[in-house]
């Protein structure tokens, strides 16, 4: 998998914690390994720019997904074609804020937020309530194998 991570924030993020992460979904999804995609750190203003002009929203969100190539999650036999899955954008400063909220780490946050954005990308939605419980509870199956496979 190639991803790119980039952090234009001040806030301390571990790039590497990140794309592995993303490779750890996108392998347990059979994505194709020459897949492509993107993490991007921001700051609220460029995020409540960013969900203004895409969703009509006002203020910061905490993480907005751009697909690009419309892959799907692949199988064991069929893996995904290649191709650019997209760019996923967050905002650290809201996920610090939930993550107080939800009694865990920003860091934990952050990384719920990418897998929650890394789904979106694969096509998964949480619109209607069936969809709403097959992507929370992939997303939770796919954040607690990657964080018992690191050790936390």
């Amino acid at each position: 998998m190639s991803t790119e991570v980039v952090n234009e924030t001040q806030t301390v993020v571990d790039g590497t914690e990140f794309a592995a992460l993303a490779d750890h979904v996108l392998r347990t999804l059979h994505v194709n390994p020459l897949a492509e995609l993107s993490i991007l750190f921001v700051d609220p203003e460029p995020m409540a720019e960013l969900h203004a002009r895409w969703l009509d929203l006002p203020g910061p969100t905490d993480v907005m997904s751009f697909p690009m190539d419309e892959l799907r999650p692949g199988t064991a036999e069929n893996e995904t074609p290649a191709g650019t899955l997209g760019d996923i954008v967050l905002c650290p400063q809201v996920a610090a804020k939930q993550a107080i909220e939800a009694g865990h780490s920003a860091v934990e946050e952050m990384l719920l937020l990418a897998t929650h954005g890394i789904l979106h990308l694969l096509g998964y939605d949480h619109a209607e309530p069936q969809e709403k419980k097959e992507m929370f509870d992939l997303q939770r199956t796919l954040l607690l194998t990657f964080l018992a496979e690191r050790g936390r």
